[in-house]
């Protein structure tokens, strides 16, 4: 990280760099991910049926994953859509909880991609790094 000549930070191109393909590897998936839920893939419908939801409800789903998507894509909104996607996530864990899948392969899945959601805003956007710094322990 430099400062600027105005005393802000700015990121280094490594991490603006890594933040973006972050980003853009997790949105290409949810976007995926979304596409097909709209489009009534049969492996999204199934999925969606087997956790215990209707098929009436997979489209509607999936345009509420596709507008947190787009939103988390837009860089003025990227905030609010990790905000979003955030609580769709949470959704998808409660979920898997619900129907009793496994931890490690079911459960946790949806951690791991918010985490990646976060770690890809974090590392390209200086106001959430100003907003969350890690600092090192100073006694």
């Amino acid at each position: 990280m430099v400062q600027t000549a105005a005393g802000t930070s700015a990121l280094s191109k490594k991490s603006l760099w890594a933040g973006r393909i972050l980003s853009g590897l997790v949105i290409l998936f949810l976007l995926m991910d979304a596409l097909m839920k709209i489009m009534k893939a049969a492996p999204a419908v199934q999925g969606t049926v087997r956790v215990g939801y209707p098929e009436s409800v997979v489209v509607g789903i999936g345009l509420v994953l596709l507008a947190c998507t787009i939103l988390y894509a837009i860089p003025q909104t990227s905030v609010l859509g990790a905000i979003l996607l955030t609580g769709y996530l949470g959704g998808a864990v409660a979920t898997n909880v619900r129907v009793g899948n496994p931890l490690f392969s079911f459960i946790l899945a949806p951690v791991y991609f918010g985490i990646l959601i976060w770690l890809g805003l974090y590392l390209r956007d200086y106001r959430l790094r100003e907003l969350v710094p890690f600092r090192s322990r100073t006694y």
